[in-house]
Order: C-alpha cells, then structure tokens, then sequence
C-alpha cells in the first residue's frame, strides 16, 4: 500500500507542477479559443491541459517501473502500449485543440490508439454471463475492446462540459476500481502489487493534481487531449482486470456474483450520465433535422445551470452521483449485506435528488408566497377603496 500511495502522490504532485507550464504553451501555442455560444465560461481559457495528465501518468509509472514490489507488474509489454497508445491520443487531441479535427478524422485516430493497446495485450478474454461466462476468440475480443475503448473515450470527452467534471467523474471512477481491486486481491489471496491497481490509483492522482488548476473557476481546461487520454486510460483498467482472475472461481470463493461484473459494468455505470447525455442529444438533434454532432445547450449540465444551480453546484451534484453508483457497485460486489448496502445507497440517492430539485422548489415556494402577498395587498386596496 505505501508504494501505490508514492506513485499516487507522484502522478498528482507532477501533474500539478506540469499544469502551469502547460498554460503558458498553450497561449504562446495559440490553443486558446474564443468563447462559444454553448460555453458556460465567460472568458477565453487555454485548453492543452491532458498534457500535464499525460506527463505526470507517464512519470508515475516509470518510477513505479523502480519500486521494489511494483516493479514485478512490468512482466508484459501492456504498460508500453498505454504509453505508445497515451501518446498518440495526446497528439490527436493537440490538433483537435489547436486547429480542430473533422469526427470522422478523430474517430480514426482513436480507433488507432485502441489498436495499439490491443496489439500489446490490453484485450477481453472473457465476458460474464449469467451462471457463466463467454470466452472470447482473439479476434472477437480484439473488436469488443476496440469498441469499449472508443466508446469509453467519446463518453469521456463528452463529460468535459464544466470545470472539474471529467477529471472528477474519473477520478472518482479510479479510486472505485482500486478499492474494487484491492478488495478482491484481499479476499482471493492474489497479489496486492497489480497492474490494473497501479493504473488505477496513477490515474486518480493524474485527475487530483489536475483538479487543483481545473475545478470552478478554472485557469485551465484539459480539452480533447485530456479528455479522450482519461477515457484511454479507464478503459485500459476495465479490460486488465477481466484478465486477472477466473469468473467461476470469484463466483464460488467471494461473497457475491457481481464481483465477476463489475469490471465491464463499472465505468458504464459510472459514465451513466454522459452516456444518457449522449444518447438524448443524437436523438435531439437527429429528431429537429440537425447533424448528431451539431452543438447545442441541452446537455445535462446546461440543464442543472438552467434549473437555477451554480456552476460549481453542479459539478458537485454529477460528482455525486458518479459515486453514489460506482462504491455502491463496489460495496455490493465484495460485502455480503446488500440490504444494508442498497438502503443506505438509497437514502444517498434520494438525498441527491432532492438537492438537484432544490432550486425549483425554492422558486415555487417563492411563487406561492409571492402569490398569497399579492392577494392580500389586493384585498387591502380595495377595502381602502370602497371606503
């Protein structure tokens, strides 16, 4: 555990430190566009920030490479490909930040990167079903991790709305899979020194030591290349993980069966939201005749700044919620008390709700009032009237 907290305080220590220097590249580079009708900021800010996540990701694990326990992880050429993989989505993300990319260009240079991971051996081997699971073929596996891979990236890069919210939603997505993962290693008896731990708790550092420049209000943004890099690396922990241990053997020794699906299901479950907001806005925009990847204002966050919320209120509540759903995946997967573990989820859940409807009832409160004081000043004037 005292490695995995070095390495984690080493991604954030050298993020925070490489943000700065990234700001000022990024004025002097000209990647600092003009305010759009959408944006909810109201000054121009310098965007480029995933590469102070990339330096300090990539920091954090070649020192990991030196450390005495977690210097065993390095036995596969996995950690290359992210790196390689990493890098090349950080580049894409440049030119997209800088002069802008065509979805079809972006979407060709993600689907490489997602190929560079699967090359080195960051792929699928199975998928749980119920009472079993589904071995998949080499080339079956390499299209669903593809897939996922992309898929997870857009997702990502979708939730960059606000100031902190990507970084935040992966961070809390990060610190879920290492305690889901340490957890199991626990109770299965693996050892505690895993790469798809490493990659976790590197990643929610990178998010940490970034969120110190990017929460509300930001001096910076992460951009396509900060944004489509986290959504690379989560996906990278899902599929490692799948590979760690055998399906039937966590159903028969561990408490519960979710364990076995967590790793696919937990960045979906966690990405719920930017998920459903991407659904709804294809829908949107495909049903009024526009293109599906025409911009607008209705996405879930312009909505909770519609409904009356601050902007740092906002991404709070979408933090909530982001681990209201992932620790109580986890909590189910590795506790055996799911009542316990779904009535507190439940009052959490339902505490959250109401925070997100707040706004809206204080403004009908207002409007009864306002109503009720209305009838009563009308009532006096016509008494001093008549008289």
């Amino acid at each position: 555990m005292r490695e995995y907290a070095l390495t984690f305080v080493i991604a954030a220590a050298v993020t925070y430190l490489l943000v700065p220097l990234v700001r000022r590249f990024a004025i002097a580079f000209g990647a600092t566009p003009a305010v759009r009708d959408r944006d909810v900021h109201k000054e121009p800010i310098p965007r480029l920030g995933g590469l102070a996540i990339y330096g300090g990701f990539a920091a954090a694990l070649l020192i990991s490479a030196q450390l005495p326990h977690l210097q065993n992880v390095f036995v596969a050429d996995t950690w290359m490909g992210l790196l390689l993989a990493g890098g090349l989505i950080t580049v894409i993300g440049v030119i997209d930040d800088r002069w802008g990319m065509d979805a079809l260009s972006k979407l060709a240079g993600q689907t490489a990167a997602a190929g560079i991971l699967v090359w080195q051996g960051v792929q699928l081997l199975w998928l749980p079903l119920p009472g079993t699971q589904l071995s998949l073929g080499p080339w079956l596996g390499a299209m669903i991790s593809i897939l996922l891979i992309v898929v997870t990236i857009n997702a990502v890069n979708f939730a960059d709305g606000l100031d902190g919210l990507a970084a935040g939603i992966v961070g809390i997505s990060a610190f879920a899979f290492f305690a889901y993962y340490y957890v199991v290693a626990v109770e299965q008896g693996f050892v505690r020194q895993s790469y798809p731990a490493m990659i976790a708790i590197i990643l929610a550092g990178t998010c940490v030591g970034f969120l110190f420049h990017n929460f509300h209000p930001a001096r910076v943004f992460m951009g396509d290349t900060g944004a489509m890099l986290l959504g690379l690396l989560l996906t990278s922990i899902t599929i490692t993980v799948t590979g760690q241990f055998d399906a039937n053997t966590a159903r028969e020794e561990l408490n519960s069966g979710l364990v076995v699906f967590l790793p696919v299901a937990l960045p979906l479950l966690v990405i719920a939201l930017p998920l459903a907001d991407l659904v709804l806005a294809v829908l949107r925009r495909t049903l009024a005749g526009k293109s599906p990847f025409a911009p607008d204002r209705g996405h879930i966050h312009h909505r909770l700044l519609d409904m009356g919320h601050s902007h740092m209120r906002a991404v709070l509540l979408m933090y909530l919620w982001a681990g209201i759903v992932s620790f109580a995946a986890v909590a189910l997967s590795v506790f055996d008390s799911p009542v316990i573990v779904l009535t507190v989820t439940a009052l959490v859940a339902t505490c959250a709700v109401g925070l997100i409807a707040l706004p809206r009832l204080r403004r009908r409160g207002l409007l009864v009032r306002g109503r009720k004081e209305g009838v009563k000043t009308g009532s006096d004037g016509d008494a001093r009237s008549d008289a």
